[in-house]
């Protein structure tokens, strides 16, 4: 069986995107560049996945350095350096420890329960009180906002999640643009701001897609999708609740297992790509499922 050698695992794309939109918000939007929330983020998740890994192996192991554990990490890790803004260091440590301890706490049917950094941000903002989330900070950026649709549309079409991504900015942004435009009267240029921030886009191409924790079967992704968009829609906008998908993302993420027992479907997993007998790369295939030669 052969393999193509440009099935490169999404999650590389993903990390080399995430780290130019950082780099982007450092350097053009003049984020204060607080190098050692990064750093912390960055180093304590590396930390913390090591730790976890020897445990559940019973033994010392390297695989956050030499597996493919590291790139789940750094995929986390990245996502709390461009959503969770804080100025204890403490919080750092302790969003990257929910982050990847969640993964191994929070399993049902082999499958996380939580998006990890969804339920590190949400719960860092909910207990310390010296985290926020911070959509501002992205502003309102057409250039930004093509950069973010053609690379996110490669990361979820290499996991096969774009159904997910186009249902919840179809209901959100459609939603948005019922009430602003048309029922309120307000210039399109309101609902252009309104979705095109950074913060939202992010999470619709490198959140909610997140493959092992959104549901098996395609039909009940975008049903759970639409249902998160429009829910965020609400909180928003009549209840000014600050990063409202994130919330609801975590919230209804335990229905997850429901649907997949009621929708049955093959599960997602990372399976290694083979190019003349020898695995290359870590690449996304439905478990169960055979590859043709």
């Amino acid at each position: 069986m052969r393999l193509n050698a440009t099935h490169w695992d999404a999650r590389y794309f993903q990390m080399a995107f995430q780290l130019a939109f950082l780099c982007y918000g450092v350097f053009f939007l003049h984020w204060r560049a607080e190098w050692w929330n990064y750093s912390l983020f960055v180093g304590s998740g590396l930390l913390f996945q090591f730790i976890a890994d020897s445990v559940v192996a019973k033994k010392i192991t390297l695989s956050p350095l030499t597996g493919s554990g590291w790139k789940s990490v750094l995929v986390s890790c990245f996502s709390l350096c461009l959503l969770l803004k804080t100025n204890q260091w403490e919080v750092c440590v302790v969003a990257s420890a929910i982050t990847i301890f969640s993964k191994y706490i929070f399993r049902f049917n082999g499958k996380h329960i939580f998006n990890p950094s969804a339920l590190g941000i949400a719960l860092a903002v909910y207990f310390s009180g010296y985290a926020w989330i911070s959509p501002g900070q992205w502003s309102s950026n057409i250039v930004l906002f093509f950069a973010i649709i053609c690379l996110g549309c490669i990361v979820v079409t290499r996991v096969q999640k774009l159904d997910v991504t186009l249902a919840f900015v179809g209901t959100y942004a459609g939603l948005l643009f019922v009430r602003q435009t048309i029922y309120l009267g307000w210039p399109t240029d309101f609902f252009i701001q309104s979705v095109t921030t950074g913060s939202l886009l992010l999470f619709s191409f490198f959140m909610i897609t997140d493959p092992k924790t959104t549901p098996n079967h395609p039909v009940a992704r975008i049903g759970w999708a639409v249902a998160v968009a429009a829910i965020s829609f609400y909180l928003s906008t009549f209840k000014f609740i600050n990063g409202a998908p994130i919330w609801v993302l975590v919230c209804t993420q335990p229905l997850v297992p429901l649907l997949d027992h009621l929708f049955k479907a093959n599960r997602f997993e990372w399976k290694p790509a083979v190019l003349n007998n020898t695995i290359l790369q870590q690449q996304a295939f439905p478990i169960n499922s055979t590859i043709k030669p």
